[in-house]
């Protein structure tokens, strides 16, 4: 304890420790000092039991050490995997995570960035479904998936080179006949970039394919109705499908299972996202992976970096197909 019982300061650590405030400063912040001192440092806050106080610090520097992470959800395994790489990378650099699930309502969106505005965070990270999102100039933006313009960065998987991928190892795989299935936003987003790189693959391999696009809200249904009308005597008549995310390629391939169409076996799927059971164990299906970590670790370093002016408005990172099982081997 401190002096009359008080929480122990900064003051007291450097009294136990024998050394110099601006050592104990040092030691708190990072900064390189002697070993012998670092180590008496450590000791003296170990015996204090003494605690930074975040919101005094965040004081003086005009910092907080808080990022907000807007996310649209927490259940769907890829955003809960996003929010967990981006907490990962935000305390590797001693920050804390503001997070914020949106629930895809961009009116809930604006509240909960006018919110974090007024914690002062130090930045803000989203994926966001609102085009019109207005974020004051002095916090710092990055956008993962939604381009805002070229003032605030965008960070993204290679989306296109990702659709390629799938049409050309389902081409390597036999399949001769390709459909493309996706259920997304109307809005201009880089996920949109799966399909062109899909349907560029196909016509350079000069292959057929067919495409089933729906907008977000409507029914599964839809693509079951779609799966029948494509089914003839028990044979579909594609031997290869594209979905657009891993969530959906795994109710696709529950439904062609229920109408007696084996996989991979009758038919090949590849998803995208990299999805795992667990969240750490097997994919959910063969996939194009998304590389959530690089994506967490390039917004956490573009955020505390506070240099976006002279950031690319986008930045594609590269993304590389799994084996899960959909595909032959």
């Amino acid at each position: 304890m401190g002096e009359s019982g008080s929480a122990p300061t900064m003051k007291d650590v450097a009294r136990e420790a024998g050394v110099a405030l601006g050592t104990v400063s040092k030691v708190m912040n990072g900064i390189p000092v002697g070993e012998s001192y670092r180590v008496r440092v450590e000791e003296a806050v170990a015996k204090l039991n003494y605690r930074v106080n975040s919101y005094a610090k965040g004081l003086k520097t005009n910092k907080t050490y808080t990022v907000a992470v807007l996310v649209p959800n927490l259940v769907s395994p890829f955003f809960a995997r996003l929010a967990n790489s981006i907490n990962r990378a935000l305390s590797q650099k001693k920050h804390r995570m503001l997070l914020f699930a949106t629930d895809y309502d961009p009116d809930q969106e604006q509240e909960y960035v006018i919110l974090a505005e007024q914690q002062k965070v130090d930045g803000i990270i989203c994926l966001s479904y609102n085009p019109e999102l207005k974020v004051s100039d002095n916090v710092p933006l990055v956008s993962i998936d939604r381009y805002f313009g070229a003032k605030i960065p965008c960070v993204a998987s290679d989306n296109y080179g990702g659709g390629r991928i799938a049409a050309e190892k389902l081409y390597e795989n036999g399949c001769r006949n390709l459909a493309f299935m996706r259920i997304g936003s109307k809005l201009t987003n880089e996920p949109n970039k799966r399909k062109d790189g899909f349907t560029s693959a196909c016509e350079a391999l000069d292959i057929p394919y067919t495409l089933k696009i729906v907008d977000d809200g409507t029914p599964y249904s839809a693509f079951e109705d779609f799966l029948r009308e494509h089914l003839r005597d028990g044979k579909l008549d594609f031997d290869g499908i594209f979905c657009v995310t891993d969530s959906l390629a795994y109710q696709i391939v529950r439904s062609l299972r229920a109408m007696g169409v084996r996989v991979p076996e009758d038919v090949q799927i590849i998803g995208f996202d990299g999805t795992k059971y667990f969240g750490d164990q097997d994919y959910f299906c063969s996939t194009i992976v998304q590389p959530l970590d690089q994506i967490a670790e390039t917004c956490v370093e573009m955020i505390l970096e506070k240099a976006l002016s002279k950031a690319p408005s986008l930045v594609c990172l590269p993304v590389q197909y799994a084996y899960g099982g959909t595909t032959r081997q």
